[in-house]
């Protein structure tokens, strides 16, 4: 079982930079991709923030003309598997996610996306990408989760004959470390904007959904706080009904299309919103961070806010009331 510690927790996400950095000289010698044959079909399996991560890249795919899907591992009956020219990923940090086990127990070939090559899906994959992430003594997938996505764009931009991956993850780098930097600035504002509500609810764009699904996981998994992710245009008919009666607190990732149908409810109801990454009118606290221009960045850089402040209520709970 894992143990997971506030403390530790904290230190994990203090050693995102020098993880990144790490990432990226292996990138700059080393394409993690580079046994790939043709591919046809791209099917993404996984479990939480595993999973959240392989959305964005299905989706990207999907865009660019690939037959691509990001598939929950516990789907009752599986998926059927179309032969050599079928790309599986099976994604599980540590390597012992039972439904990803259970998903791919009858899968020919399949590769292993994981933070230990010794694990169980790693022996019975057909080849291995480690994520190098380290061990993350917290218990929490933080910086393995943040790997995952720079390793899964490193995939799509194969696929897709794009630029490499590795000056991203070395902006993503620069981006973090100036977040943690700045914590002083940031994080005090942002703790008190979020906290004493019924909840916290982070929205981002659909191209970058897994930030607002991992921050929400952040503030369950850490500090027990009730919280959900959403998209941001489908807030408007899933998420907006709770403005009404909730002391409601939104984390906002902007870049959608949608900001503004959801702005407009969310200070009509009186919301509470700290934007991440940008500013928007009658936000509480704005997060701004080096190269936040960048979608790609903020992708990869975001949910160190909620994560942040996620580990600050877990180490002393009494704030959150």
């Amino acid at each position: 079982m894992i143990t997971l510690d506030p403390a530790l927790f904290k230190a994990d996400l203090e050693a995102k930079p020098a993880a990144l950095r790490a990432l990226a000289d292996r990138l700059a010698t080393d394409d993690p991709w580079a046994f790939l044959e043709p591919t046809r079909r791209v099917i993404f399996l996984g479990m939480g923030s595993s999973r959240y991560a392989a959305q964005v890249a299905a989706r990207r795919l999907r865009a660019a003309g690939l037959d691509a899907t990001a598939e929950y591992a516990s789907t009752e009956g599986g998926f059927r598997y179309a032969g050599d020219d079928t790309l599986v990923v099976a994604i599980s940090a540590t390597g012992t996610s039972r439904e990803t086990l259970d998903a791919v127990a009858d899968v020919p070939r399949f590769v292993a996306l994981t933070n230990d090559p010794s694990s169980t899906l790693a022996e019975q994959a057909t080849a291995i990408v480690d994520i190098s992430a380290g061990t993350e003594a917290g218990g929490v997938a933080c910086r393995s989760f943040q790997h995952t996505l720079a390793l899964l764009d490193a995939l799509v931009e194969r696929l897709t004959a794009g630029p490499s991956a590795e000056a991203l993850v070395r902006r993503a780098a620069e981006a973090t470390e100036d977040l943690l930097d700045r914590r002083d600035t940031w994080l005090p504002r942002c703790d008190e904007a979020l906290r004493g509500g019924a909840g916290i609810y982070p929205m981002a764009p659909v191209e970058r959904i897994s930030s607002a699904l991992q921050s929400a996981l952040m503030f369950r998994e850490g500090p027990r706080v009730a919280a959900d992710g959403c998209e941001t245009g489908d807030w408007s008919h899933v998420d907006v009904y709770l403005t009404k009666t909730l002391n409601y607190r939104a984390l906002l990732f902007p870049g959608s299309r949608y900001d503004d149908q959801a702005l407009e409810w969310l200070h009509q109801r009186g919301s509470t919103i700290v934007s991440v990454g940008g500013e928007v009118p009658g936000a509480a606290c704005a997060v701004r961070f080096r190269h936040d221009d960048d979608s790609r960045v903020r992708l990869l850089t975001e949910t160190l806010v909620a994560e942040s402040v996620a580990a600050e209520w877990w180490i002393t709970p009494s704030v959150i009331n």
